[in-house]
């Protein structure tokens, strides 16, 4: 069951479409962004991923050293100790390496539609140690205090979720990581419920446990506490081998609406429904039993890591929700869900 009414101009935005942000550097995808309203615009917050060109018999790619500067690793591709099976991930003697460097960046559009790079908008890089390898995957909440940017920190040393508070996205106030490894997905709910903030994240085990969903609340959005899984895969169902929070949840009359994404054992990403209370988003009204949006269209089926849809942004408007979402690791897309219809399709 697929709802999601796609945008007919998809792909939106392709790699080619932006130029290099890094010098010596190409651009190899587009993912999916966070998702803003700000000066009568609709904005895309953009995970751009970028390595060196390649050369034959090498593979490189870039990570930030010690002093914050740009570093190039080269290896032969017939390096018995190079494992390169994963187009996202390097193994080299044990010791894992992402393919690109991720960066955040700033685009814009009057209709939706047609997107474009504002100036006086700069891009907002990885820094210091704990985002060694980069930054990816934001998600934008306006609340009270401004923009909340909660995104995935990546470095040696694990994957962690950093926030950044912003009023004007000309100067950013950065708070560190504030759920430590491993952990991701985390997206922070758009006002207050009982005087507290909170939010989905999604600590993860590779030994006991899985990929599941948890919620946290936190008196300042800094320091969390009083964890609660509250969404867990499902075995034998599309979201068997993950799942992950999306977009800031949006508030309905029947409870707080949250599209995730799940994903199988053959890694191909679909997405799907939660209804939390709306008193107590810990507990789960209703959940998605077939997926909302799944991979069908070519380009969503066939790119740098195929099969994918995944979003964390999009904007209300009525009983719709434009989303905005990367499609197979290399493009973004658009489409409009009804809040009506998907909350009638979960059970």
């Amino acid at each position: 069951m697929d709802i999601a009414h796609r945008f007919p101009q998809n792909p939106l935005l392709r790699p080619t479409d932006l130029k290099p942000g890094i010098e010596g550097m190409e651009i190899v995808c587009l993912l999916n962004p966070g998702v803003f309203q700000f000066d009568g615009k609709i904005w895309l917050l953009i995970r751009v991923a970028e390595r060196p060109k390649q050369i034959e018999g090498k593979i490189s790619f870039p990570i930030y050293n010690s002093k914050g500067g740009i570093e190039i690793l080269n290896f032969d591709k017939n390096d018995p100790d190079l494992d390169t099976s994963d187009p996202r991930i390097i193994n080299y003697k044990k010791r894992d390496y992402l393919t690109t460097l991720s960066y955040l960046r700033l685009v814009c559009s009057d209709d939706g539609i047609h997107f474009y790079e504002p100036n006086g908008y700069p891009p907002i890089f990885g820094k210091g140690e704990l985002e060694s390898f980069g930054i990816e995957d934001c998600r934008v909440a306006f609340i009270s205090d401004g923009f909340c940017l909660s995104f995935t920190e990546v470095s040696e040393s694990g994957v962690g979720v950093g926030l950044i508070i912003t009023k004007d996205w000309r100067n950013f106030k950065r708070e560190g990581m504030i759920f430590p490894p491993h952990n991701k997905d985390c997206a922070i709910f758009e006002e207050k419920i009982a005087g507290k903030y909170f939010a989905l994240h999604r600590p993860s085990s590779p030994e006991l446990g899985g990929n599941f969903i948890w919620i946290a609340e936190s008196p300042d959005l800094v320091h969390w506490g009083r964890h609660k899984c509250i969404a867990t895969s499902r075995p034998g169902m599309w979201d068997s081998a993950r799942v992950g929070a999306g977009a800031p949840p949006v508030k309905t009359e029947k409870g707080w609406l949250e599209i995730y994404h799940g994903a199988d054992s053959n890694n191909r990403y679909c997405l799907g429904a939660l209804l939390l209370d709306i008193n107590d988003p810990s507990k789960v009204l209703a959940r998605s039993t077939e997926p909302v949006m799944e991979p069908i269209q070519p380009y969503e089926q066939t790119g740098f890591f195929g099969n994918v849809i995944f979003t964390n942004g999009h904007y209300v408007k009525g009983d719709n929700i434009f989303m905005y979402y990367g499609a197979s690791d290399e493009v973004i897309c658009g489409a409009r869900l009804s809040i009506s219809e998907t909350l009638s399709t979960l059970n």
